[in-house]
C-alpha cells in the first residue's frame, strides 16, 4: 500500500533555465565516521538518486542519518570518498547555483527573530533575487504557493515567536520549497507534526517528485518510508557501517527491522505490524 499520488503540479515542473542546474546526486565510496570515535557510521556507500525519486533514509538513534544529509548537502565531508550534485563536487559550484540547485531543511534549523512568517518564507527566494534585491513577480508567485502548499495561509501575518512547534516546522518547510531547487534534502520533516499534517507533508513531497524533482528525505516512522519512498536506505548502526539499500518494498522487510531495530514485526497485508500488544490498556491492579 502506497500514498495516494497527487496528479503532479506545474507549479514543479522545471522551466527551461532550471534544468541544468542538478537533479542528481551521487555517493561514490562514502565513508563517515565520527571524529575520535571507532568504527563507521557508514562505509563504501556507493548510490546514485536522480529527479522523480523520493529516498528514505531511516536507522536507529545515533546511526548517522543526519550525517549523512549533512554530507548529501556539502555542510560536512566524508572521510573518504565524494558527494556528486550534477556529477560535479561541491566545490566546483558556484555558491549561487549551488543554492538554486539544492535546499536542504535541517532537523533543527536556525529560527530566524521575530519574523513575519511571509517574510521567512520569502527568504527562500534569496538565491533567485538579482543583485538589487527586489523581489520580482514570480518570486511572490513562489511565496503564495509555498504558503498554500503547505497550508500555512492563515499565519501569513503571524510573528514566528507566536507559532506553535509544528507551525514551526510547516513554515520553515515553506521556505525550503520557496526555493523551487531540483533537489530537496530533509532531515526527519515530520518532527512536531500531527497525524494529518504528516501524511499531507508526505503526499505532497511525493507530488514534489513525481513532477521531477529529487526529494531525499530521514524519518523515523518505517512504515511511511516504506508508503512514501521509491527506495530507501536503511543504516544498520553498527561500528562497520554497514547499510542496506533498494526499493522501499525489498529493504522495509520485517527481517531487516527486526535485526536493526531489535523489535518484533510482520508483515499483514502489506501493513506492518510492530510488537506484541505491549501497550495494550491493562486492568487495575490491586
Amino acid at each position: 500500500m502506497t500514498l495516494p499520488r497527487r496528479q503532479p503540479s506545474d507549479r514543479w515542473r522545471a522551466a527551461p533555465e532550471e534544468r541544468n542546474l542538478g537533479d542528481n546526486l551521487r555517493c561514490v565510496d562514502v565513508g563517515l565516521r565520527i571524529p575520535r570515535m571507532p568504527g563507521w557510521l557508514i562505509r563504501d556507500l556507493a548510490v546514485s538518486w536522480r529527479s522523480g525519486e523520493v529516498v528514505a533514509v531511516v536507522g536507529p538513534n545515533g546511526a548517522g542519518k543526519s550525517t549523512l544529509l549533512r554530507a548529501l548537502t556539502g555542510l560536512a565531508s566524508p572521510v573518504v570518498g565524494e558527494v556528486r550534485l550534477n556529477d560535479a563536487t561541491y566545490d566546483a559550484w558556484p555558491r549561487r547555483d549551488r543554492s538554486r540547485a539544492l535546499a536542504y531543511l535541517p532537523q533543527r534549523p536556525d529560527l530566524p527573530h521575530d519574523m513575519l512568517v511571509e517574510r521567512v518564507v520569502a527568504l527562500g527566494r534569496l538565491p533567485h533575487l538579482s543583485w538589487h534585491g527586489a523581489y520580482g513577480p514570480r518570486d511572490r508567485e513562489a511565496v503564495a504557493r509555498a504558503l498554500a502548499d503547505c497550508e500555512i495561509e492563515h499565519l501569513r501575518g503571524r510573528g514566528m515567536l507566536t507559532l506553535s512547534g509544528g507551525e514551526v516546522q510547516r513554515v520553515m518547510l515553506a521556505r525550503m520549497l520557496c526555493t523551487q531547487a531540483r533537489v530537496f534534502v530533509l532531515d526527519e520533516p515530520t518532527t512536531a507534526l500531527d497525524l494529518r499534517h504528516t501524511f499531507a507533508l508526505l503526499e505532497l513531497l511525493r507530488g514534489v517528485a513525481d513532477a521531477g524533482r529529487l526529494v531525499v528525505l530521514s524519518m523515523h516512522e518505517i512504515d511511511l518510508a516504506r508508503r512514501v519512498a521509491d527506495r530507501v536506505l536503511c543504516l544498520h548502526g553498527d561500528a562497520s557501517g554497514a547499510f542496506t539499500f533498494g526499493p522501499a518494498h525489498e529493504v522495509v522487510r520485517p527481517e531487516l527491522i527486526q535485526r536493526v531495530f531489535a523489535i518484533d514485526v510482520r508483515l499483514e497485508a502489506g501493513v506492518l505490524v510492530f510488537g506484541e500488544d505491549r501497550l495494550g490498556r491493562r486492568g487495575p491492579s490491586h
